[in-house]
């Protein structure tokens, strides 16, 4: 078996979850409705239909979904050129890799925004695969896509990480019976994200870089016999 690093890409790899805040009030704006930035931080990270749901209920016009979803996509499409990737996030992936880890991505990014995302980590050499809410049934905070990366990686859910930024993302990893670390970049408060699973908490991917000897990730033991 091998030994899994999975990771959140927005607002844990890159510095993005702002700019979907933006372009999701924007299109919700234009199609008259009125949601606080603040509710709608709380929700990146969710699929588009779910963080509809999430923000507007379960008494909306579903229809307008797709509408909704592509209004947003167009609008951070418009940020592709210039996504900013965290400070160290590719150093990370990179010693993690060195040390034998199978680093998968976790994300709810369509392929065009993955591209950009990966264009912005700026660390392909160390990512041995990608899952997304697009090849299981449900995404996060539900299991599915962690347990899919985990297939991916060869790993056993004792020998993963999960490092991501929202509370969904520790829903997922824990459910998942996957140890789960929580990174502040992404702007949610650090008793959030303990109180959603994570085992430890770290401001960004730098400190857990500086920090990875005393980290979770120290705890699993490196696989023999492969």
């Amino acid at each position: 078996m091998n030994r899994a690093a999975l990771f959140d890409v927005d607002g844990t790899l890159a510095d993005t979850n702002h700019l979907h805040v933006t372009c999701w009030w924007e299109a919700l704006r234009q199609a008259g409705h009125s949601v606080a930035m603040h509710d709608i931080h709380r929700a990146v990270g969710l699929p588009s239909e779910d963080l509809l749901r999430h923000l507007l209920g379960d008494d909306r016009d579903p229809s307008q979904d797709e509408a909704l979803s592509t209004a947003h996509d167009t609008l951070y499409g418009t940020y592709f050129d210039r996504l900013p990737g965290l400070d160290r996030a590719a150093d990370l992936l990179r010693e993690l890799d060195r040390r034998d880890w199978r680093v998968v991505l976790v994300t709810s990014a369509g392929s065009s925004e993955l591209g950009a995302l990966r264009r912005a980590v700026a660390a392909d050499d160390a990512i041995a695969a990608t899952a997304s809410s697009d090849d299981v049934e449900k995404g996060k905070p539900a299991p599915d896509p962690v347990s899919h990366a985990l297939g991916l990686a060869g790993a056993a859910a004792h020998d993963a990480v999960f490092v991501g930024d929202t509370v969904w993302d520790m829903k997922a990893a824990t459910r998942a019976g996957v140890t789960a670390v929580g990174l502040l970049s992404g702007g949610i408060p650090r008793h959030d994200l303990e109180e959603a699973g994570a085992g430890a908490v770290y401001r960004h991917p730098a400190d857990l870089l500086h920090n990875l000897d005393n980290s979770p990730f120290s705890g699993v033991p490196e696989r023999t016999g492969k």
